[in-house]
C-alpha cells in the first residue's frame, strides 16, 4: 500500500514538473539575465500581410506569446490563422534567450520540419526595445522546403510589437516575406 502511494506521488510530482516546463507562471519574477526582454513578456495578437515572389500575397492573423519560467530565457510561441478565412497557417515554438547583454538568441522548431537558430542584438530606443536577428543555422529534415537563411526585426514600443521577417527559400535570396503590427492583450 505504501509503494501505491509513492508511486503517485512521483506520478503527481513529475506532472507538476512537466506542466512547470510546458506552461509559463507569470508569478516567477523573470530571471536577471533577460531583464532586458521584459518588455516582449505577454500575449500579442494583430494581423499582418505576407508576400513572396513565388507565392501569391496574403493576410493573416497572428497570436505570439512570450513567457518565462524564472530561468534565463522566455518561452515562445506563435500561431497564423489565414485573414480571409481564419484557417490555419503556421505555428512556431521555441527559446528567446540573451547570453550576454546587447545579444539574442531565437531558437525555433516548425512544423514544416524547419529549425531555425537565429542570433543578433538587443537595443533600447527611446519608446522600447529592437531586436535585429539573422540565422546563424538552419536544420531541414528530408521533406522541408528549402529555406537557406531567415532574418526578424522586432520593435517594441509599449504595448505593440512591429515586426518584419526576411527569407532566403526556393531559389530565391533573401528578402521581405512578411510584416505584424500585434498589439498586447
Amino acid at each position: 500500500m505504501a509503494d501505491a502511494a509513492v508511486c503517485r506521488d512521483r506520478r503527481r510530482n513529475h506532472r507538476a514538473t512537466l506542466s512547470a516546463v510546458v506552461e509559463p507562471s507569470p508569478n516567477i519574477a523573470p530571471h536577471p539575465d533577460i531583464a532586458a526582454l521584459a518588455p516582449l513578456l505577454g500575449t500579442w495578437r494583430g494581423r499582418g500581410h505576407g508576400e513572396y515572389p513565388t507565392i501569391e500575397s496574403f493576410d493573416y492573423v497572428e497570436e505570439i506569446t512570450f513567457g518565462h519560467l524564472g530561468r534565463p530565457f522566455l518561452t515562445y510561441r506563435q500561431r497564423t490563422k489565414a485573414g480571409s478565412d481564419g484557417r490555419p497557417l503556421h505555428a512556431e515554438t521555441g527559446y528567446l534567450r540573451s547570453p550576454s547583454p546587447g545579444r539574442v538568441e531565437l531558437i525555433l522548431a516548425h512544423p514544416t520540419g524547419i529549425t531555425e537558430i537565429c542570433e543578433g542584438t538587443i537595443t533600447e530606443t527611446v519608446d522600447g526595445i529592437r531586436l535585429e536577428l539573422n540565422s546563424t543555422n538552419i536544420g531541414l529534415s528530408e521533406s522541408a522546403k528549402p529555406v537557406t537563411a531567415l532574418g526578424r526585426s522586432f520593435h517594441v514600443t509599449g504595448d505593440t510589437i512591429e515586426y518584419t521577417l526576411r527569407m532566403a527559400a526556393v531559389g530565391e535570396s533573401l528578402q521581405h516575406h512578411l510584416a505584424a503590427t500585434l498589439q498586447r492583450g
